[in-house]
């Protein structure tokens, strides 16, 4: 089964029980500063889980991007992946744990649908501690189903423990594993027993609690389900590989490499590293360039994750033999490949190929300016009567110039030297820390970004784009938001920075509108008839069939999902503190509320 025919069936098969199929989410998250990127497929869904109504209804399903980059480091072994795909169902107050483990059983060993031997998978379930119970309630349910007594674990909450944050929702979860073993797995084996041979699948998350501090657990009056499959881990089993990288997700992009290196793939252990890296970080960055809201590579936030992957892909590329740009080229292999599911990155291809070429331009520019810097730094390490270079300055070469370590080894043979490469990691591991600390993704933006300070924020975006058009002209349209409890930052489009004279008037216009304590009001209509009613949407978002507007008395109408005040007069004074571009067409302010 391919990946496409999975994604299909997962689909089909859950609107068969009655789940509306909706659409996948950017992978920059609206309103969220706590992430960088969508890192799982519930994080866009976290509002309705928290008891928010979703305009679908109560059970949803859908297929949706994501990348993780806690990792980064990692990716390169047969099966870490920074982008991924997650294919997802969700019970919104309705069903629970008896209808969700039955549907992943069903859906696992169905002949119409997965048809997974029954004797390769294993489960595990809560096991209980001081703050709530052994989960029997899952366990019956897998048992009904039936699943092995001897194939059911019970393990603790840092196995089986889902939560938002320190507070708010959490509970237990059961996840499905499959066995990757010689042969069947042997009797009384489970993930408990043999961690090695048990791959995980799938993934049932109960939101059964509320925590309202570290000791207290209270039962929510309405429980959810988040259930999660890896699409990419899915089909490598089906398709009975050794590796994601052998299937027909990531083979036109490996088969590309090869022909560009002079490479065959499976020969040498350390260029097929090279060769995985390329692969996975070439997916990645093609995605998020070619994103609903497109990231560039930069020196900060996401972008900085975006140009660390097209680096990273350039140096391994070179280790290869690759001297020639050649990222391009790649990119029409994933664009080819995803178009299908992902028809955005077809539309984007032109801006893909422009961003690609020219960070790799930058990095040779920066290669250049390393060696340079290494030059100017032989005076002093002549010095060391060890002629060998601390740790810490070849990582500052690495860290500042973008200056691999490869490449600092080279030079210092030439001169004599050879390079501490003890200290070089440790340094590294300092680093690697600090950013997994920085943007792992944590889910608890979405909490967060409900707070009374930015339910204010994000009702002021209303009103600052719609003074926007009003003082700008109607091509102006939102290109991205983002709002902490201390600002808001809107993007938009305009040729040219703005006057001081617009940015006072957009700014007196704001002010009107709070200064008038106008009404905040909700209608769930039809997407189309939400166009006609003139009601604005974000450029390039993916909206369901039906939609939430917001109505600002006469003033605003929008597309949205977010938190919004009753009355403009609970906003506050608004203030733009800077415009500036954000990238060519697009302009940015930053304005905060008191």
């Amino acid at each position: 089964m391919t990946a496409n025919e999975l994604r299909s069936k997962y689909i089909e098969f859950f609107k068969s029980k009655n789940h509306v199929e909706i659409s996948g989410k950017s992978l920059i998250p609206d309103n969220d500063p706590s992430v960088l990127f969508t890192t799982a497929g519930m994080h866009p869904l976290v509002p309705f889980l928290l008891g928010e109504p979703h305009p679908a209804g109560t059970r949803l399903t859908d297929y949706q991007k994501c990348v993780r980059t806690g990792d980064i480091d990692e990716v390169g072994d047969p099966s870490h992946l920074t982008c991924f795909e997650m294919l997802g169902n969700w019970s919104l107050g309705d069903y629970f744990k008896k209808e969700a483990i039955a549907y992943s059983y069903e859906f696992l060993t169905g002949k119409e649908w997965l048809a997974l031997d029954p004797r390769r998978l294993s489960v595990t379930v809560f096991a209980g501690d001081e703050k709530a119970p052994r989960d029997e309630e899952s366990a019956a349910c897998w048992k009904a189903v039936g699943m092995p007594e001897d194939r059911i674990a019970y393990l603790p909450a840092s196995d089986n423990w889902w939560a938002a944050g320190p507070t708010g929702p959490c509970g237990p979860d059961t996840e499905i594993f499959y066995w990757v073993g010689e042969g069947l797995p042997p009797a009384g084996s489970n993930k408990a027993v043999d961690s090695n041979n048990w791959l995980e699948i799938w993934n049932n998350v109960f939101m059964e609690y509320n925590r309202i501090d570290e000791n207290t657990l209270v039962k929510l009056p309405k429980q959810n389900v988040d259930t999660g499959m890896g699409l990419e881990r899915t089909t490598t089993i089906l398709q009975g590989k050794t590796s994601v990288y052998l299937t027909e997700i990531f083979q036109p992009i490996i088969e590309k490499i090869q022909e560009l290196s002079g490479y065959q793939y499976g020969t040498d252990e350390e260029k097929d590293r090279s060769v995985r890296i390329i692969t996975d970080h070439i997916r990645s960055s093609v995605f998020i360039i070619g994103d609903q809201k497109g990231v560039s590579p930069s020196n900060v936030g996401a972008g900085y994750v975006l140009r660390r992957l097209i680096r990273r892909a350039v140096r391994h590329g070179r280790k290869l033999g690759i001297e020639k740009p050649f990222l391009s080229e790649l990119a029409d292999a994933v664009i080819d490949n995803f178009k299908g599911p992902y028809p955005e990155l077809e539309e984007n291809a032109g801006r893909i190929h422009e961003e690609l070429a020219a960070e790799e331009k930058k990095f040779n520019e920066t290669l250049k300016k390393g060696e340079a810097e290494f030059e100017k730094l032989l005076p002093n390490l002549m010095k060391n009567p060890q002629k060998v270079i601390p740790g810490r300055v070849a990582f500052r070469l690495y860290d500042t110039f973008g200056f691999p370590i490869e490449l600092t080894e080279e030079l210092a043979a030439e001169n004599g030297f050879t390079v501490d490469k003890e200290g070089f990691r440790e340094a590294e591991k300092k680093h690697q820390e600090l950013s997994r600390t920085q943007s792992a993704g944590t889910f608890k933006g979405g909490l967060a970004s409900r707070s009374e300070i930015t339910t204010r924020y994000h009702t002021a975006t209303h009103l600052l784009q719609q003074a926007l058009v009003e003082v700008l002209g109607d091509h102006v349209a939102q290109k991205g938001s983002n709002i902490t409890e201390e600002r808001m930052r809107f993007d938009f489009t305009h040729p040219q920075p703005m006057t001081k004279e617009e940015i006072q008037k957009v700014e007196d216009l704001v002010n009107l509108q709070i200064e008038k304590d106008l009404p905040v009001t909700m209608e769930v209509m039809d997407l189309e008839d939400a166009k006609k009613a003139g009601a604005r949407a974000l450029f390039g978002e993916k909206y369901e069939p039906r939609v939430k507007v917001y109505s600002i008395g006469d003033f605003s109408k929008e597309v949205c999902g977010g938190p919004h005040v009753e009355h403009t007069g609970q906003i506050g004074k608004f203030k733009i503190t800077k415009e500036q571009s954000s990238s060519a067409g697009v302009r940015r302010i930053r304005a905060v509320i008191s």
